[in-house]
């Protein structure tokens, strides 16, 4: 398994402290995900059913016509490939590394640089970005994205764009775009809406693609709860308008923080910020002695800082890099 942050009961383990007493900065989830209410009865005895209004409420709230709900993005990630046969794939690189992972199996696989994307391109039959990237956060700008994939899609080839990070600044979506046939964008319930924990994720590209990947996904691959929840979350504009508001503030409050004790941002999004430094295993292993867990990214000598929740949160990180 490939680490993506998270699993704290192994890191408490490894450090011999308490799950209780961990600070999780590791993730990039909104600490102030979208408040669940109580679910009547009949959700948790009753089959899921597509009639229930969450394909209306996501296409609504991504501004598409076709879509189709998955078990996370990360089931979307690991099907997509098997929906094509052996190809030419080229990966934006650094990047979420499951992408890497389920294309090169069956795939000849390369991964680039910003800079090795116009040069390859004629050369690719799929092209596969994440925007705003993880972990630097670089958005790639979206006409650029547009010319890209009527160059693949003019010989059958794809673009497909990950977006889980990117609900804070939904203009730049490429999800109103996702008629075009070839273009596959990938969006998440996780993150921004702070729900991951419900596994619930969507693919949204041509319907005649959507019934292809439908087969592979099978029925009820969202249980009934979270398509309840995703439904309501998706629906809540009040909600979504002031959460973006409050994280914007937290992304500048955390850059300010890292940068007042010696640790400029290098990159990010509203909900984390990447430090490149040569201390950054250092830095690591100090801030999760005294129980600070943050994502490090060894081969890039880079560390990951997710959103402290609250005022004891933003304190503890903050007496935790005057001791390291």
């Amino acid at each position: 398994m490939l680490d993506h942050g998270g699993n704290i009961r192994q890191v408490a383990q490894l450090y011999g402290r308490p799950v209780e007493e961990w600070l999780d900065l590791s993730t990039g989830i909104n600490p102030w995900g979208w408040p669940v209410p109580d679910m009547p009865a009949s959700v948790w005895r009753t089959l899921p059913e597509e009639q229930d209004g969450l394909e209306q409420a996501a296409q609504a709230f991504y501004r598409c016509n076709s879509l189709l709900p998955v078990a996370g993005t990360q089931q979307a990630i690991q099907l997509l490939p098997g929906l094509r046969a052996r190809s030419r794939v080229g990966i934006l690189s650094p990047t979420y590394s499951e992408h890497y992972r389920a294309w090169s199996q069956g795939h000849d696989v390369v991964q680039l640089g910003y800079g090795e994307i116009e040069q390859a391109l004629d050369q690719l039959d799929v092209l596969l970005i994440v925007r705003p990237n993880n972990p630097d956060g670089h958005m790639i700008d979206k006409a650029r994205c547009l010319e890209w994939h009527q160059r693949l899609a003019s010989r059958g080839g794809w673009l497909i764009a990950d977006e889980a990070f990117i609900d804070a600044r939904p203009g730049n979506s490429l999800a109103s775009e996702t008629a075009r046939e070839g273009l596959i964008v990938l969006r998440s319930m996780g993150k921004f809406f702070g729900l991951a924990g419900i596994r619930c994720g969507f693919v949204l590209a041509d319907q005649v693609l959507l019934n292809r990947l439908r087969e592979y996904v099978g029925p009820w691959a969202v249980s009934g709860p979270a398509r309840r929840v995703a439904s309501l979350a998706l629906a809540d504009e009040p909600w979504q308008r002031d959460t973006r508001i409050r994280v914007e503030a937290a992304q500048l409050r955390l850059i300010e923080l890292l940068s007042s004790n010696g640790l400029e941002p290098t990159g990010g999004t509203e909900l984390f910020q990447l430090v490149r430094t040569p201390r950054a295993a250092v830095l690591y292993d100090s801030l999760a002695s005294q129980g600070v867990l943050t994502r490090i990214f060894r081969e890039l000598s880079s560390i990951r800082f997710g959103l402290p929740g609250d005022e004891n949160q933003w304190n503890r990180l903050q007496r935790a890099l005057n001791r390291t």
